[in-house]
């Protein structure tokens, strides 16, 4: 079984609509689970405003409880998706290794390699913020979901 983790800061936004997005694009055989660089909001249920433009998607992601990026995730992970480029610089700084920090990607060098672009704080992005985001994800998702289709067979 392939394991992916989607990361951002407090895994209450980006990372929970990540991982329902990308859980509903790949097949059993792929684990995909969101954790956040910070421990604030561990146990505590994604923000209500994912929660809600994941279900206007036809995405449930209200059994997910946050929890914190520790270094154990190099070793139950195959791939670590970084929404910016503090998450990136907080997960590689847990790596022990030169195979490990291969694992860390931006998510949007999925659609845009090498260009460093990130998914912005959805609570900065007014009304649409978190539509927003979901769309951008979405959008990483299908192309991360497609590579994983490949890779697996």
């Amino acid at each position: 079984m392939v394991k992916v983790v989607m990361v951002c800061l407090g895994n209450i936004c980006r990372s929970p609509l990540a991982e329902g997005i990308l859980q509903s694009k790949v097949n059993k055989n792929i684990f995909v689970d969101s954790a956040g660089t910070a421990n604030y909001h561990v146990g505590e249920l994604p923000d209500k405003r994912s929660i809600a433009v994941a279900k206007i998607h036809g995405i449930d992601i209200t059994n997910q409880r946050c929890k914190h990026f520790t270094s154990k995730h190099f070793e139950e992970f195959d791939a670590i998706y970084v929404m910016d480029k503090s998450n990136y610089e907080n997960v590689i700084k847990l790596a022990s290794s030169e195979k490990d920090k291969q694992k860390v990607k931006l998510i949007l060098n999925e659609l845009y390699p090498n260009q460093d672009l990130e998914v912005p704080d959805p609570y900065y992005g007014g009304e649409d913020g978190f539509e927003n985001v979901y769309q951008m994800l979405d959008k990483a998702c299908d192309v991360i979901a497609k590579n994983l289709r490949t890779d697996s067979k």
